[in-house]
């Protein structure tokens, strides 16, 4: 069995040859067959032609058997045809050797009449030309026939036979490179492909060349997206472990360090108070890191649960700067809420833990980044996702904002616009918050603001909808 797609591609291409091959050679052998019959009948027609004038003669003379006689054995001794009498039933009738035919005329032929056709004598075909050699009220017999055998099947076969090897070498010749081309065109870069895609595991990849049919350009071009995308990967991974170490090792520095000092006695009376609280604190500070892990990951698999209910923005965001004032005080920054000047409706559908969670999770981030007599504003505003009515929340920060073109990334898990990652957060409040906005069918953003800051926020649709 051919294993090969190029194998089979040539496979095809010659088995495709040979039934184009068998047709033609049918259909050759048919037109030639009526070609080498017509042949013989136009030949049977002029002997019959020259012969009749000769039998008339011989009507007028009273010689007509003898001179029919000599007729029949010059032609059959020199051409292979044989003379036989018309009989009134219109029947061949062999002056000696073969037998009496079935009939092959309707009705007699008059003087100067012909008619020819085919007809099985003692199991052999034979081609006959009839001509009317006396009137139709003389006395019989009226008709010659000049009857020779149907050799048009064994010409045919033989013209065709000659005609085959020449066809099928010049197919040969056409097909042969056209189906090693496209074999080519289509296992070449399927080949290339096989390779890269082997050696992905273990290797960098570099974009392919769009090559070969359509079909095979379209895999090459997703196989190029997806390894691309295995790289962004990769990278992402790399940071995202690199960050986890890093978050991991302060606490677990704090928590040994601590440990250590109350093992051997070095902490004593409320040094070792404060050495408790400290371990105390950075172990909870891990186990709120693994939940958010764990939060995360059930958003991204789809475990999202949430239980929509009505809900009004407004009451929610001013609770949230109620619950968060303490904190802004003592960073020395200010919580204010903004609402358009006409008025704003607040009313949307929305799973009220989710989205308590979210604006906790923005305004703790804005908080930690203004810092001493920074400022957090909440924007309310009407949005639209997709054509639907839809509702932002905006969080509005003076701090640093974001590194140039990195304003995409302030979602990613562990991610942190501070590269010296200052600071208890985990890294993944913002991730939370996108997949929580996502969960609900909507979306969130992050971009800078001039002079200096950052805009955080949300998009949801008023009414639930497909995430």
């Amino acid at each position: 069995m051919l294993r090969s797609l190029g194998s089979r591609l040539v496979a095809a291409f010659l088995a495709v040859s040979i039934v184009v091959l068998i047709a033609a050679g049918g259909a050759l052998f048919v037109v030639l067959r009526g070609l080498h019959a017509d042949a013989t009948t136009a030949a049977l027609e002029d002997v019959a032609g020259s012969v009749v004038p000769q039998v008339r003669q011989a009507i007028g003379s009273g010689d007509l058997r003898g001179t029919i006689a000599d007729i029949r054995d010059n032609l059959a001794g020199t051409r292979g045809i044989d003379v036989m009498v018309v009989t009134v039933d219109g029947r061949l009738r062999p002056l000696a050797g073969l037998p009496v035919s079935d009939p092959i005329l309707p009705g007699a032929l008059s003087a100067g009449e012909t008619a020819h056709g085919r007809v099985d004598i003692d199991g052999r075909p034979y081609l006959w030309v009839a001509a009317g050699i006396r009137r139709a009220a003389a006395a019989a017999p009226k008709a010659l026939a000049f009857v020779t055998q149907d050799r048009s099947v064994g010409q045919a076969l033989a013209d065709v036979g000659r005609a085959i090897p020449v066809v099928l070498l010049v197919t040969l010749l056409i097909t042969a490179p056209l189906a090693w081309l496209l074999s080519r065109s289509v296992t070449r870069p399927l080949r290339r492909l096989a390779t890269a895609a082997a050696s992905l595991p273990s290797a960098g990849h570099q974009a392919l060349p769009l090559e070969g049919p359509a079909e095979v350009r379209e895999v090459t071009g997703t196989f190029n997206a997806m390894a691309g995308e295995l790289e962004e990967t990769r990278r992402r991974e790399s940071e995202l472990l690199a960050n986890l170490r890093h978050d991991l090792r302060t606490p677990l520095t704090v928590i040994s360090g601590f440990a250590t000092a109350l093992r051997d006695g070095t902490a004593t009376g409320e040094a070792a108070t404060a050495a408790a609280r400290a371990i105390e604190e950075e172990a909870a500070r891990l186990e709120h890191l693994i939940g958010e892990l764990g939060d995360l990951e059930r958003l991204r698999a789809g475990d999202r649960g949430l239980r929509p209910e009505a809900l009004d923005a407004t009451s929610l965001v001013q609770a949230t700067i109620e619950r968060f004032a303490d904190r802004a005080a003592r960073a020395g920054a200010t919580l204010t809420l903004a609402t358009p000047a006409g008025g704003f409706d607040g009313r949307l559908v929305a799973d009220r833990v989710a989205l308590e969670r979210m604006l906790a999770n923005l305004v703790s981030n804005a908080v930690t980044a203004v810092g001493q007599g920074g400022s957090v504003r909440l924007e309310l505003a009407d949005a639209a996702l997709a054509g639907d009515p839809a509702i932002s929340i905006d969080v509005v920060d003076d701090g640093p904002g974001f590194a140039p073109g990195t304003e995409a990334r302030a979602f990613e898990r562990f991610w942190r616009a501070d590269p010296a990652r200052v600071g208890g957060g985990s890294g993944l409040g913002l991730a939370i918050v996108r997949e929580l906005a996502l969960a609900h069918g909507g979306d969130a953003h992050a971009s800078n603001v001039q002079p200096h800051g950052a805009r955080v926020g949300i998009s949801l649709p008023r009414s639930p909808r497909a995430a």
